[in-house]
């Protein structure tokens, strides 16, 4: 059950991003449910393997590169998808920090434990 609201708090927030970015574009909130599920498999699949081949330039720039690749994999999956759009790199880019920053808001508030623990 977590998983479907983590989903589902996932795809809310992708739909929030238009309404902070105009480069960015989501037409409905099913597209916005296939791109969350996308973007979490990618970050799941590709990421790591990302982050493994661009360790070097990960250290030397002291953890900051994995912005370019989340960057990157935020602007793959928009050209998957049809109906999420994504201006460019640097919309892209901003889009998501905002979206991982809407996110895990959203999931502060949202998930809590018996304890009140996320």
């Amino acid at each position: 059950m977590r998983l479907l609201i983590t989903w589902l708090i996932n795809a809310l927030a992708l739909m929030a991003l238009p309404f902070l970015m105009s480069s960015v574009a989501v037409t409905n909130f099913t597209t916005a449910l296939i791109a969350a599920l996308v973007l979490g498999l990618v970050n799941t699949l590709i990421r790591p393997i990302l982050v493994l081949l661009t360790l070097p330039v990960t250290v030397v720039s002291l953890g900051l590169f994995i912005l370019v690749i989340n960057a990157f994999l935020f602007w793959l999956v928009s050209q998957w998808i049809e109906g999420f759009e994504v201006a460019g790199f640097w919309s892209a880019f901003l889009a998501a920090i905002l979206y991982s920053i809407i996110s895990w808001a959203l999931s502060t508030l949202l998930l809590k434990d018996k304890d009140g623990n996320s």
